[in-house]
């Protein structure tokens, strides 16, 4: 059965589909046996399975799409200066790969850059397709045609207020004591219905556009994390921006995106939290376990 919905006719997505669903089946079957891992930098992981992934991912796009550029993850620079660049994520969620947590997928975003287009500037999203292979979803959008989930419709959530809402974050590998996140999560934790951190930037945009989550933010992210997701997003009717509420840029390493009915509420909350304004004291550990202890009493 197919995972595509029939009465669309798509340019990219089929065959794009196609690539990411054996390269997801590749990833299905190593994790099944397990991987070595090792390490690009100190907290950095990486395995036979990421760099197998985009080796395979690279030959069929190459064959299916042969003017066509590729921008991948684990290295592979093929053609960038093309019209059309694929952003190729062979495996999104590494470290849960490696630690047999079941949460990473594949994903493949499509930008075109028309000719005279600046080489610092972003080009056009057209298409999107990420795949988890664990749970068997396929998550495709090709611009102006919308966003699908095994073939059904997406639409993001319609929950209006923050404080109803489930959202996610991620955290650097790097450096996390320099990333302001933590503040973030913390107070998005008190006004919200929760916060997840699932590990994999691709399936957080996915399923923000499935309304499964009504938002997501994060810090230091690179083009082949979000330009399948993004698009995604942004077909299912939500909404992609920075912190300060500007339009969403492939090479900015911020992204908010939302429902929509949530970001002005959620980009308030941003904006207080740089500013210092109406923050929540974090109670220290001590204080924290005299709060408990006394509740006992």
């Amino acid at each position: 059965m197919s995972k595509l919905p029939e009465q669309v006719s798509f340019t990219f997505v089929e065959q794009a589909a196609a690539i990411a669903t054996e390269a997801g089946a590749l990833l299905r079957d190593f994790y099944a046996k397990g991987v070595e891992t090792e390490y690009k930098s100190e907290v950095d992981l990486v395995t036979v399975a990421d760099r197998t992934s985009e080796k395979l991912i690279l030959d069929r796009i190459s064959a299916q799409f042969p003017t066509h550029g590729i921008y991948g993850e684990e290295g592979t620079r093929h053609h960038i200066d093309r019209e059309y660049r694929w952003y190729v994520d062979p495996l999104d969620g590494t470290t849960n790969f490696a630690h047999g947590f079941p949460q990473f997928c594949v994903s493949l975003g499509l930008e075109h850059r028309p000719a005279g287009t600046a080489p610092d500037a972003d080009g056009t999203l057209v298409a999107g397709v990420i795949y988890d292979p664990l749970r068997d979803d396929l998550f495709v959008a090709e611009r102006g045609l919308g966003a699908y989930l095994n073939g059904k419709r997406l639409h993001v959530s319609t929950n209006p207020t923050l404080g109803k809402s489930l959202l996610a974050t991620g955290f650097p590998s790097r450096a996390r004591h320099e990333n302001p996140n933590i503040h973030l999560y913390h107070e998005i934790t008190l006004r919200s219905h929760g916060v997840r951190r699932a590990g994999s930037a691709a399936l957080d945009l996915a399923y923000t556009a499935a309304g499964r989550l009504d938002a997501y933010w994060e810090f230091n992210l690179n083009p082949w994390d979000t330009a399948a997701g993004a698009l995604l997003v942004l077909e299912a009717g939500g909404s992609m921006t920075g912190f300060d509420g500007s339009p969403f840029l492939l090479n900015s390493r911020e992204v908010v995106a939302t429902n929509g009915l949530l970001k002005e509420e959620l980009l308030g909350v941003f904006a207080d939290i740089f500013a210092g304004r109406n923050l929540t004291p974090l109670r220290s550990a001590v204080e924290s376990r005299l709060g408990v202890a006394a509740a006992k009493v």
